[in-house]
């Protein structure tokens, strides 16, 4: 099943995300990511993630999207993780 998770970075993380960034890609590269990246503020800047991952169940998801470098280093403010069906561009 696939997966969105949507995560939101806290406005007081400086450059956390930059530091943590190497060990989030080599985590993630364990997973079958359908497509991911950084979501970016109005000026270019780095402010939360979005990654699209098939994985079981939302057990799973959940799993994932709490083993994260990022999360556990708590770059965060908020994640969601909602289910979805592709139809378009697969």
């Amino acid at each position: 099943m696939h997966f969105v998770i949507q995560a939101f970075d806290r406005a007081d993380a400086g450059d956390l995300r930059v530091r943590t960034r190497p060990r989030h890609l080599d985590y993630l590269a364990d997973f079958e990511v359908i497509f991911g990246g950084p979501l970016l503020a109005d000026d270019g800047v780095m402010c939360g993630s979005l990654i699209v991952v098939q994985v079981e169940d939302r057990p799973a998801a959940e799993a994932l999207a709490a083993g994260d470098p990022y999360a556990k280093a708590g770059l965060f403010e908020r994640v969601t993780i909602t289910a979805m069906k592709p139809a378009i561009g697969v």
